[in-house]
């Protein structure tokens, strides 16, 4: 009972963290919104109550057409992102794992450069080709590394590892090349710098509505192997003994968490350091048990992020930075204060 008194205390402090977060996003930009008004906004909108307007029409406008897309669609990445993390950590057992090690950025950022030298305009739902390229590349690249590094009928996490460098090299001297040789990309090198740096470039409802089933529904169906990450993180053979099909679980795992990380990158490019970072610090606050380290890193995931995007478009307004420079000068240092400060006791 103390356990579950604990996560529930853990969670819900997680979650009015990233309500506070997302508030703050909401109410800073080139015009400053009361936090008080915006949740009157909000409650008015889906009709729980009827306050009256204090605030100007435009400012609606602001909040529901502008802010608040942005600042979900942070919120969805920054927890796709987190929960990819705790998946590829659990999975590999090392806590230098991230979304990004089988390949799939590299992949993601192949299939947008792609996209960029086609002239289509190509839209699903409000999502423009390149999101849907970076997406499909991002899948690709692991199915085509999960077949690299099969052997019979198992798939060893060392030639995972070694096949996702490898083709993260081939993808990226390809898209090098494409970029090096063809006039239209040079064009737009700001684009697919912003792309690799990271930035949150969702402007329509409808964008979210794509993605944001897919990330929740991906964040409970990694709850279901919170147990099977648990077993791992004794080792695959004892996770057999306890009943585990090891290689299945595997391939689900993996799977699971590179669609997770290919929905984040669709919104966001390649942002840094979110699925490395927050996985290792809630792990080291909360311990290993993945029942509470998935909700809760998705959370922390969530949250960082907010917070992340409202600095790179508030610190020097009216210029945006990428926010995958804000993640890495946050995440870096502090990836470096906790092994620092844990080098002598972690264990996973």
């Amino acid at each position: 009972m103390k356990r579950r008194n604990r996560a529930a205390i853990v969670l819900i402090s997680l979650a009015l963290i990233l309500i506070a977060a997302v508030l703050l996003a909401c109410a800073l930009g080139a015009v400053s919104i009361p936090p008080l008004d915006i949740v009157k906004m909000t409650l008015n909108k889906i009709h729980f109550s009827d306050f009256q307007a204090t605030w100007q029409p435009a400012d609606e406008t602001i909040i529901f057409q502008i802010r608040l897309i942005r600042v979900v669609a942070a919120a969805l990445v920054g927890a796709a992102l987190a929960v990819a993390g705790v998946l590829f950590q659990g999975l590999l057992r090392n806590p230098m794992a991230d979304p990004y090690i089988t390949g799939t950025s590299a992949g993601a950022a192949l299939g947008a450069t792609i996209a960029m030298m086609l002239p289509l305009g190509l839209a699903f739902s409000g999502l423009g080709l390149i999101p849907i390229a970076a997406f499909c590349g991002a899948l690709v690249t692991i199915l085509l590394v999960y077949n690299l590094a099969r052997v019979g009928s198992k798939t060893p996490i060392v030639s995972m590892l070694l096949a996702g460098f490898v083709v993260s090299s081939m993808l990226s001297a390809v898209m090098s090349l494409l970029i090096m040789t063809n006039g239209e990309l040079q064009l737009k090198l700001h684009s697919i710098f912003s792309f690799l740096a990271g930035s949150i470039s969702v402007q329509y409802w409808s964008q979210i509505a794509v993605i944001a089933p897919l990330v929740i529904g991906g964040i409970i169906v990694a709850l279901f192997f919170a147990f099977h990450l648990n077993a791992f993180s004794l080792g695959e053979e004892q996770a057999a003994y306890l009943g585990i099909n090891v290689e299945r679980e595997k391939i689900l795992i993996l799977a699971l968490g590179s669609l997770l990380t290919a929905c984040a990158v669709s919104l966001s490019g390649l942002v840094g350091f979110v699925g490395l970072v927050m996985p290792h610090a809630v792990r080291l606050a909360l311990g290993p048990d993945h029942r509470l380290l998935i909700p809760s890193s998705a959370l922390a995931g969530a949250t960082f992020l907010v917070v992340a995007d409202t600095l790179a478009r508030t610190l020097i307004a009216p210029t945006e930075l990428p926010v995958g420079i804000i993640t890495a000068l946050i995440g870096a240092p502090f990836f470096i204060y906790l092994l620092r400060r844990t080098r002598r006791e972690y264990a996973f």
